[in-house]
């Protein structure tokens, strides 16, 4: 058994099946992946993939435990690397992070720009996706950094740590009746169109349920899980508009009035997280402090020892969250 189809394996199984996908990403050649996999198969003596003719067509129940086993496998070797260079140079290597468009593009510019100052031998990784497509990435130790609102029940594997509360405005087009109506009610809001993000995002949930309890059926006539998108159609007047409060700029939407609806919906939490068992470097503590001060090395530790999720959430309940 070799490392090498080990990872053949791996990537294959998280590549879809593609083995002409894999090895492009790989730089390698398909019948030199296929060949690797065969070898491995007839050593153990069972058959990782189901095949139709040359195509794979699924992973065997066997298979599923040897892919899994097989994560783990080249995580420790990764984890081996990395602390081979914590010791060699602390000041090099990479760092993945998985996380929603809002985080990327309105809480993490600031962050990554100093940490950036910081750690210039550092290569940094954004990966955008769903909560269900960021926990998969973290759960599988293809980053390593989550950082996500919603879905929380996505995350249960993982060491999750509060960073900051933020909530809502309702943003309209200058003018907009809506604008003139204070203080400002759900009931008001609900009488116009409204642009907002998809379900699952940028704490979506919190707006449904803060209408639901009223008795509200909001009239949602777009959705996107790009605020900058959202805002254009409130521009375009297909609605009013209802983000999270961070991702209104003063100077480029200045075209805009914006309704702070803290009293309307419940505050939203921003979690960061990683896959237990992850060798966290230096300048990796030093990320999650830029980002919230308050994980120190010391919190972040006692988070990583504590042997469940009530007892690591307790960690954090005595802080006061800062509010963006």
């Amino acid at each position: 058994m070799k490392l090498q189809q080990l990872r053949y394996v791996w990537e294959v199984a998280n590549h879809d099946l593609n083995v002409s996908v894999t090895a492009q990403s790989l730089f390698t050649s398909q019948p030199g992946i296929s060949k690797q996999i065969r070898l491995l198969e007839d050593e153990l003596g069972v058959e990782i993939f189901a095949r139709s003719g040359k195509h794979l067509t699924h992973i065997t129940p066997v298979g599923e435990e040897i892919v899994a086993l097989a994560g783990e496998v080249l995580r420790k070797v990764g984890d081996i690397k990395k602390l081979a260079q914590e010791y060699s140079n602390e000041r090099q290597g990479s760092l993945s992070i998985a996380t929603t468009h809002t985080q990327a593009r309105y809480a993490l510019p600031t962050v990554i720009q100093s940490f950036r100052e910081e750690y210039p031998e550092v290569s940094l990784h954004m990966n955008q996706g769903t909560p269900a497509q960021i926990a998969e990435l973290a759960a599988s130790g293809r980053v390593d950094f989550c950082i996500a609102t919603e879905g929380m029940d996505l995350f249960q594997d993982l060491v999750m740590m509060p960073c900051y509360r933020w909530n809502r405005s309702v943003v309209t087009p200058k003018g907009h009746p809506l604008a003139r109506r204070q203080p400002l009610r759900l009931e008001d809001v609900a009488e116009f169109p409204i642009v907002t993000y998809v379900f699952g995002f940028t704490g979506r949930s919190r707006l449904d349920d803060a209408f639901r309890r009223q008795g509200l059926t909001p009239n949602v006539v777009f959705t996107a899980t790009d605020t900058d998108v959202i805002k254009t159609y409130v521009r375009l007047g297909l609605g009013v508009g209802i983000i999270a409060t961070m991702a209104y700029d003063p100077l480029h939407d200045r075209d805009l009035e914006i309704l702070p609806a803290d009293a309307l919906f419940a505050s939203s939490i921003t979690h960061i997280g990683f896959r237990k068992g992850t060798f966290l470097r230096k300048y990796m503590y030093d990320f999650m402090r830029r980002f919230a001060p308050h994980l120190t090395r010391e919190r972040v530790d006692a988070a990583v020892a504590a042997p469940t999720r009530q007892e690591r959430s307790a960690l954090f309940d005595d802080l006061i969250l800062p509010v963006r």
